[in-house]
This record gives C-alpha cells, sequence and structure tokens, in this order.
C-alpha cells in the first residue's frame, strides 16, 4: 500500500458541473503535492462526478442528500494525516495554501489550524480572538483528534452540530491570520441559498 498522503482534500459536491471545476482547479494548482482530493458526488443528476474525474480518480458516488453525510463518506475514505474540507462552489485563494498548512502542522502539537476568508459580498472574515466560526472549511483537522466524530444526518448546517463536538473534546487550535478561502456565499442554486428562499424550492 502507498505510503499515506500529508492531507486528506474532502469536496462534496451536488449538482454543481457549472462551476466544480474552479474549485478543484485551485486545488490542483497547489505547489504543495502531497494530498489526496476525495470528491463526494451527492445524489447528482448532471455531470458532476464525470467533471469531476477529469481531476481525480477518487470520486466517490452516494445518495444522501446531505452534505454532511457525503464529509462522512470522505472521512472514512481518507488516509490522510490532516484532513481538509472544501464546498463545491468555493476555491482556495492561491497556490501557496497548502505549503501554508503544511508549514503549520509540522511545526505545531495543535488539533486545528485555523484560517481566515474572504467572504463573498461581506470582505475579508478574520478568525479572531481565539474565537472560531462553525465552518468546517475554514480549518484544516488533525485526523487523529476528528477521530470517530462525524457530521448527524440532517439536511442543513450540519456543520455546527459537528463543531460542538469537537469542542467538547477541547481541541489546541492555532490561529493563522491569513485569508486562504473564498466562501461564495449565496451563490445561486446552493444549499444556503435554496434555504433562504420562501418554499427552499431548487429551479
Amino acid at each position: 500500500m502507498s505510503k499515506k498522503p500529508f492531507f486528506s482534500v474532502i469536496v462534496p459536491a451536488h449538482n454543481s458541473a457549472n462551476y466544480l471545476d474552479k474549485g478543484l482547479q485551485s486545488i490542483i494548482d497547489q505547489m504543495f503535492t502531497d494530498y489526496e482530493l476525495i470528491v463526494v458526488c451527492d445524489a447528482c443528476t448532471d455531470r458532476t462526478a464525470t467533471v469531476a474525474r477529469k481531476f481525480t480518480g477518487n470520486v466517490i458516488e452516494t445518495n444522501y442528500g446531505m452534505d454532511g453525510l457525503a464529509r462522512n463518506a470522505g472521512i472514512e475514505s481518507a488516509r490522510g494525516y490532516w484532513l481538509i474540507f472544501m464546498d463545491d462552489d468555493d476555491w482556495f485563494l492561491h497556490e501557496y495554501v497548502f505549503d501554508q498548512l503544511h508549514d503549520a502542522a509540522v511545526n505545531t502539537d495543535a488539533d486545528l489550524l485555523v484560517f481566515d476568508f474572504i467572504w463573498k459580498g461581506r470582505g475579508y472574515y478574520r478568525n479572531a480572538g481565539g474565537k472560531t466560526n462553525i465552518a468546517v472549511w475554514s480549518k484544516c483537522w488533525r485526523r487523529s483528534f476528528v477521530g470517530d466524530t462525524r457530521f448527524p444526518a440532517i439536511p442543513f448546517t450540519s456543520d455546527e452540530p459537528f463543531m460542538q463536538e469537537i469542542i467538547a473534546k477541547k481541541p489546541r487550535a492555532l490561529f493563522l491570520g491569513v485569508p486562504m478561502y473564498y466562501y461564495n456565499y449565496m451563490r445561486k442554486g446552493s444549499q444556503t441559498e435554496l434555504n433562504a428562499r420562501p418554499d427552499g424550492a431548487e429551479n
């Protein structure tokens, strides 16, 4: 069996054929290459899996219809020492993100590496004062610390109960204070935007 990669990058994807490539390309463009990319194509009825396979052979097809359970499938498949999550409509800001995370990871005993991000429509989001937000994609996770913690089977905001369980385990967090991620907030058709609609209906 091949050696374990340093990072496992997990991307849950749902009907994202029209925009998934930007985020996956931001992973492929990373200068640091000791990672595996896992795309979990969940309840997809479009060409998402086909698009994903242009970037990685590690595509898992599921039918949960819940991004948290899709992330769980990625965790179960992951072999890396550290976990990174990315949503299917977001992307990393530059090609040195994994280098920065690797340098921080090998020089700390922290369980979480927390980074800042650009929030579309709101600007720079800084994780300040030692307090972190609930978004799982704004962190890099030591796999051994995550252990058997998993996302619950709920259709939306599964980040919050996952983070509550993690916080109860009293993680050591290192706040990097640099922006690494673009949060494509309220993209039309995204789960966030759908849940903000009065009827929650998908066009």
